[in-house]
């Protein structure tokens, strides 16, 4: 037998990746992902049943396989590319950068956050599009006012960005300070809202 013969022929080609797809959408899974294209970078989104795990730049924290891998670790290893069961998520961010979306109504999934960490993560979806907050504000609303260094390493491991708006956050006196997937990328999601920065 050649290898042409194993190659299936078109029409079984479209029937095996509709397959897939239908199982996709239906597969029991804890975890379900999609990548998403947007003008800050490839994106992959995971959920889970409760909602938004994680929210990550593809190129940062070892790329796509190092991600799933690490969600594996962390949540649960029954995870499946589930496009179609991340819509919502997919719709409210493209909405977002176009500049129709000014809050996210997604549910989210805090289990990757404990403690003092999610306090600060849950304070910091709270400061509204375009305005900007400070790191010692945001330790300060996360009841540790003195914080200020733990709550930017807090905000340094958020796994929703975007969506959880860290890089609404700056350093006192309106320095940009750090964000998990770069400075570039902070600054063009303040310039995208329109945030003043002085």
């Amino acid at each position: 037998m050649t290898a042409e013969h194993l190659v299936p022929p078109p029409d079984d080609r479209d029937a095996a990746a509709a397959a897939a797809a239908r199982f996709a959408a239906t597969a029991p899974a804890d975890l379900v992902y999609a990548e998403v294209d947007s003008p800050v970078g490839r994106l992959l989104a995971a959920a889970t049943p409760r909602g938004l795990a994680t929210l990550s730049y593809e190129d940062h924290h070892g790329g796509l396989d190092a991600v799933l891998d690490a969600l594996a670790a962390k949540l649960s290893p029954r995870i499946v590319e589930a496009p179609a069961r991340l819509d919502d998520i997919r719709r409210e961010l493209d909405e977002y950068f176009e500049g129709r979306r000014t809050s996210f109504d997604l549910r989210l999934d805090w289990a990757l956050t404990r403690g003092f960490t999610r306090r600060v993560l849950q304070a910091t979806a709270r400061i509204p599009y375009g305005e900007v907050s400070s790191y010692a504000r945001v330790a300060a609303a996360a009841g540790s006012p003195k914080a200020t260094r733990a709550a930017g390493n807090a905000l340094g491991t958020n796994p929703i960005p975007i969506v959880v708006p860290c890089h609404r956050v700056l350093r006192t006196g309106g320095a940009l300070g750090g964000y998990t997937g770069g400075v570039d990328r902070k600054q063009a999601l303040l310039t995208l809202e329109g945030a003043r920065l002085g």
